[in-house]
């Protein structure tokens, strides 16, 4: 009984230091627990707490399985053993862990979310989004079934149902609406092709964080999917200032300098992004370039390398197949687009490109 008295005492002291944060005078007293216990469910649960606090996610494991050897289902080592799990990416073994759960817990919300957005990182959709929806049948407002079911449509391509559960955590959250909320739904837009419907949602982002890369990023790529080069500069060059060897960045930045028709400045930005590692959109950038300075020909050489390494890119065979045009080889146009289709590539814009070729022949 005096041990028994020791050992609650002890325990008890220790979580106190946990909650502390004293995780070093904690993990001295869940070890005197064992020296009495080995098998103390509270000292081994308490050890794998500090562990996974600390970013130790590996000995998090060992000390749950260590408890979950002797006590089955201890609630509190398989939520923390599922949880391990989830920070190491190993989702489908935090999926059988948290299904165990589940099994003595089944209205736990912060579980269900939990197993939810397992289930969507292994692509399960189904399940995934049977939990969500299980988690706002118990609470309608649950912001992290909602966001989880935004982003399980969004994986799906499914974005008019992402917008729907994304729009809804807008309208409830008012002026304290997640920033990540904001650039999600911007980014719907974005997708849809709905450009000026994006481009509210990535300012009030940038109002909260002014240089948020994602809606800076998705406020630019608005502006560029509008043929609006010199507003999407903005944000490129604003997205340069703090990351200025951003290979993407610098090679969307060259193709606006080349819209609006500084050359120079947008040769200069695709040879930096080239400086950064290869690039082929950066490459396509400067065969574009050469294009534009009147040199189909070395245009044309420059693209039929970048067809060879990417076959299966369709702007590299469009963007050939136009400068043949210019070159005033409508025939070989046509032959470029015909081979992208014979790779089983059929779209209705390579179409309209042949028949327009053909018309001119």
């Amino acid at each position: 009984m005096e041990h028994g008295a020791d050992v609650a005492t002890l325990s008890q002291e220790g979580y106190k230091h946990f909650k502390a944060g004293r995780y070093r005078d904690a993990v001295e007293l869940f070890n005197k627990v064992l020296e009495i216990d080995e098998t103390n469910s509270y000292a081994l649960v308490g050890l794998g707490d500090v562990a996974r606090k600390q970013g130790r996610q590996s000995d998090a494991v060992t000390f749950y399985q260590k408890c979950l050897g002797s006590d089955t289902n201890n609630a509190f080592a398989l939520f923390g053993l599922a949880d391990a799990y989830r920070s190491l990416r190993r989702y489908r073994d935090a999926l059988e862990i948290w299904e165990r759960y589940l099994a003595h817990d089944r209205e736990n919300v912060t579980v269900l979310t939990r197993v939810a957005d397992a289930y969507r990182k292994v692509r399960d959709k189904e399940r995934s989004q049977q939990l969500y929806e299980k988690v706002l049948g118990i609470e309608p407002d649950n912001p992290y079934a909602r966001i989880g079911l935004g982003h399980l449509h969004y994986d799906f391509r499914e974005y008019e149902d992402a917008l729907r559960h994304w729009k809804h955590m807008y309208d409830i959250s008012g002026e304290r609406v997640d920033i990540r909320v904001l650039t999600s739904i911007g980014n719907c837009f974005r997708k849809i092709k709905d450009f000026s419907g994006g481009i509210g949602y990535f300012r009030e982002a940038i109002e909260k964080e002014p240089e948020n890369f994602y809606a800076l990023f998705g406020l630019a790529d608005c502006h560029r999917g509008m043929n609006e080069a010199e507003e999407s500069l903005v944000y490129w060059n604003r997205i340069l200032r703090n990351d200025p060897d951003n290979r993407v960045i610098l090679t969307r930045a060259g193709d606006a300098y080349r819209s609006v028709g500084e050359l120079d400045r947008a040769q200069d930005h695709y040879e930096r992004a080239l400086q950064q590692g290869d690039d082929i959109y950066a490459r396509l950038g400067l065969a574009l370039l050469t294009r534009t300075r009147g040199e189909t020909a070395a245009a044309i050489d420059l693209m039929e390398v970048l067809k060879r390494r990417e076959p299966e890119n369709h702007r590299i065979y469009t963007e050939l197949a136009s400068t043949y045009a210019q070159d005033g080889n409508t025939s070989e146009a046509i032959e470029v687009l015909e081979q992208f289709q014979r790779r089983g590539n059929p779209t209705a814009y390579i179409d309209e490109m042949i028949g327009r070729y053909r018309s001119q022949r």
